[in-house]
């Protein structure tokens, strides 16, 4: 396979941009007196430049006549070409000087759908009105998918739940989550504001099917509680989930913020499983190889801000940088 080669460059008229600066100046002006004092120049540094600008060319750019100088008839068919060409460096100039400035560039977010659900629509405002030069592509699936997404640099930041002592040590601890029990309006379990753990004992579920971490995680617990998990339908669709819980009268174990917005208007119903607690810790971890530095930077800011603002609303618990509920 040969190597790549740079593009061909023939012609040495766009190794100095100034001869062309000079030159616009020169044809709009029709006066090197003037041109050099528009540029805050000299007349003999513009003449020699000129002249070098006709040896580069072979031909003569302008004729000098007695009270200045006038476009020659190939400077005029040039002349267009030579703004065009001033524009695009300058605009070139302007986009770099941005790119310096400001974080710019596509950034990938991979989460889980509870997560997704009340992370994303807050994280777009905020990095629309703030980074304008920042697009978001949202990716969303199971806690296995957005492992592997992470791992093969599919996604340049991960939002995903980790249980126990299971967090990376890559990865950033965002708020400790607890554990409900979510049933339809009016049923009496999760009208309390805090149900044990054994409470859920052959309850009809609807849960996410294994392999899963929220599924490996209950069925620990209640293994350790004696108790038996009994789920009626398995679904890994979030959405499925509550329409089934407020429809048939299941139950399923979320996180409250999953179902805040349901809660707050009086759709489903949440009580917090105590005896022991189930929790879990919202974290967030980058690839190492993908995306640009700075916008990525950018994006998880403005998580780490939103993540601190649902605590602040009662969604979760905050965590402070040791990884420990603030």
């Amino acid at each position: 396979m040969q190597s790549p080669k740079p593009t061909g460059i023939h012609i040495d008229i766009a190794a100095d941009l100034h001869k062309w600066r000079a030159f616009l100046a020169i044809a709009e002006l029709g006066s090197l007196t003037r041109a050099a004092l528009f540029l805050d120049s000299n007349q003999s540094l513009l003449s020699r430049q000129l002249n070098a600008l006709e040896r580069d060319c072979r031909t003569r750019l302008f004729n000098r006549t007695g009270r200045g100088v006038e476009l020659s008839e190939v400077g005029e068919r040039i002349l267009g070409q030579v703004k065009a060409l001033l524009h695009d460096a300058q605009q070139l100039e302007a986009d770099i000087l941005r790119e310096a400035r400001e974080p710019g560039g596509t950034v990938t977010l991979a989460s889980l759908p509870s997560i997704g659900s009340a992370l994303v629509g807050p994280l777009f405002a905020q990095i629309r009105e703030r980074f304008p030069a920042i697009s978001l592509k949202i990716l969303e699936g199971s806690s296995g998918q957005v492992e592997e997404w992470l791992a093969d640099a599919r996604a340049d930041i991960a939002i995903l739940y980790r249980y126990g002592n299971a967090q990376m040590r890559q990865e950033q601890s965002l708020a400790q989550v607890d554990s409900y029990l979510v049933g339809a309006p009016g049923d009496v379990l999760t009208a309390r504001a805090e149900v044990a753990f054994a409470a859920l004992h052959e309850l009809p579920f609807i849960l996410p099917g294994a392999p899963n971490g929220l599924r490996t995680a209950l069925d620990g617990i209640a293994r350790h509680e004696h108790i038996t998990l009994a789920p009626v339908i398995e679904a890994d669709s979030l959405p499925l989930q509550k329409s089934l819980v407020a429809g048939s009268r299941l139950y399923t174990v979320l996180p409250l913020h999953a179902v805040w917005h349901e809660v707050q208007e009086g759709r489903l119903q949440a009580a917090r499983i105590i005896s022991p607690p189930f929790q879990r810790t919202v974290s967030m971890a980058t690839a190492r190889s993908k995306g640009q530095p700075k916008a990525v930077a950018a994006v998880t800011q403005q998580i780490a801000r939103i993540c601190d603002d649902m605590a602040r609303r009662g969604m979760w618990h905050a965590q402070d940088a040791a990884g420990s509920p603030a």
